[in-house]
């Protein structure tokens, strides 16, 4: 007999994460940067639909914007691949993160995936070691960066993008190792156990926050994210900008050295 129960609170949370009408990458960029400018292309094979970037400017300063995107419709969601990317993906993941530590801009990345792409072509064209070298670039950027997970954080395609100085989470979203159903049929080999992993996975931004993982919850209004698309971007944007002035007041130094401490306090035993 497993000790926690299935928490009806917490699939309610991750049924809101998944709402096929939650704001994605793109409806964040159109209601808070406007002047957005798409770069595609990941200058080895291809361009990858399910992350999305470019530049575009927040509180008078130019930035950098990468983020997954899933699709709102079955039309979107196949051309985007469902916000599963590719090894193309993260190839112009890292190409844009570098081309913003050459003009001195800050990388702010937006994370919305169920993972990274499990298919075998994918895996055929080095899956992992891209996400390894696009965690490789960020840790060493000095530039300020920040990233907001909108939706589903789910395994190394989440976390590729979310190695960063600041990471907030919307209070309906999800940040995990692993899908709930993932874990269930590892665990119990029934998916129909989902809902006993996601309260046993700690998948929520409360739980998160108290185990330092994320460093701030973004309020969602009352009834989700997507019932009201531009009064969560607004909330988004006040704390991304928030984040970056914080950030700016730092050396790229000392940004590098407690993004380094940062990441190598979490996950310590406790006796």
């Amino acid at each position: 007999m497993r000790e926690r129960q299935p928490s009806a609170a917490v699939w309610k949370v991750v049924e809101r994460a998944r709402h096929p009408q939650r704001p994605q990458t793109l409806d964040y960029i159109e209601h808070i940067f406007p002047d957005f400018q798409e770069l595609r292309g990941d200058r080895v094979s291809a361009d990858d639909p399910a992350i999305v970037g470019g530049m575009g400017s927040l509180a008078g300063r130019s930035v950098m914007l990468i983020g997954q995107q899933k699709g709102h419709d079955l039309k979107q969601r196949q051309r985007h691949n469902f916000g599963m990317a590719r090894p193309e993906g993260y190839r112009k993941a890292q190409r844009l993160a570098r081309l913003a530590e050459k003009f001195h801009m800050p990388v702010i990345s937006f994370v919305d995936t169920p993972g990274a792409f499990p298919g075998a072509d994918a895996e055929e064209g080095g899956q992992a070691g891209t996400i390894a070298r696009t965690l490789q670039v960020f840790s060493g950027l000095t530039v300020p960066t920040l990233s907001a997970i909108l939706g589903e954080g789910g395994s190394g395609g989440a976390v590729a993008l979310a190695l960063t100085d600041r990471v907030y989470m919307l209070e309906n979203s999800i940040y995990s190792v692993i899908t709930p159903e993932g874990c269930a049929a590892i665990l119990w080999r029934d998916s129909a156990e989902a809902a006993s992993a996601a309260d046993a996975l700690r998948v929520t931004a409360q739980d998160l926050l108290a185990l330092g993982v994320i460093d701030e919850i973004i309020p969602e209004p009352r009834k989700g994210a997507h019932k009201a698309h531009r009064a969560t971007a607004k909330k988004l944007a006040r704390a991304l900008e928030a984040g970056l002035l914080e950030l700016e007041e730092l050396s790229p130094s000392e940004r590098r050295r407690l993004r380094r401490e940062k990441y190598l306090e979490m996950g310590r035993l406790a006796s």
